[in-house]
């Protein structure tokens, strides 16, 4: 199981190659993601023991130095988190639906990381940049009192950061709506 995580942010996609291969040779890492995001950016997501990420992290702040837009080493991660970034999350049902959106990658992490451990709730999906103009946003359900409760607690993250762009949480959301967001 997955404990911890680092990200790394660069806006440049050949700096973002060459840090993701220094990241991996630095630390005994698992890559969980390394792809080019809109716009023009990169992003290299690992995860690992908690020494080992912040080991490779540290190389890639060095590696990358400039060109690094954003970071973080998130320990003790909610079970949920990766399934959701990997769009991996089966659901029979959508309750109430809450949404977040951001300016960030890294704070959409840590928001959907607080959002998931403040209530009772299922992490749908966390889009990173892909198609979207290098926002992201978060979508989760559960009943309408945990969904506001984790969307005003993953809220707080952007809003500490200025990152946020957006919230809404839909308490009945038509069926139609799980096939779209699945």
């Amino acid at each position: 199981m997955i404990r911890t995580i680092g990200l790394l942010e660069l806006n440049s996609i050949a700096r973002g190659i060459e840090t993701a291969d220094s990241m991996l040779k630095a630390a005994e890492v698992n890559l969980l993601r390394a792809n080019s995001i809109c716009p023009g950016k990169y992003i290299v997501l690992i995860s690992g023991d908690i020494g080992a990420v912040k080991a490779s992290i540290e190389v890639g702040l060095e590696i990358g130095k400039e060109h690094v837009v954003d970071s973080l080493v998130l320990p003790s991660i909610h079970p949920q988190l990766i399934k959701a970034i990997n769009g991996a999350t089966e659901l029979d049902e959508l309750r109430a639906l809450g949404v977040l959106e951001f300016f960030s990658i890294a704070t959409s992490i840590v928001a959907a990381d607080t959002a998931a451990k403040a209530a009772s709730i299922d992490l749908i999906e966390l889009r990173l940049g892909f198609a979207i103009g290098g926002k992201a946003f978060i979508t989760l359900t559960g009943d309408v009192s945990a969904v506001t409760e984790a969307i005003e607690a993953g809220a707080r993250v952007g809003e500490e950061t200025g990152m946020l762009v957006n919230k809404v949480v839909i308490p009945s959301p038509r069926k139609e709506l799980l096939d779209e967001l699945m």
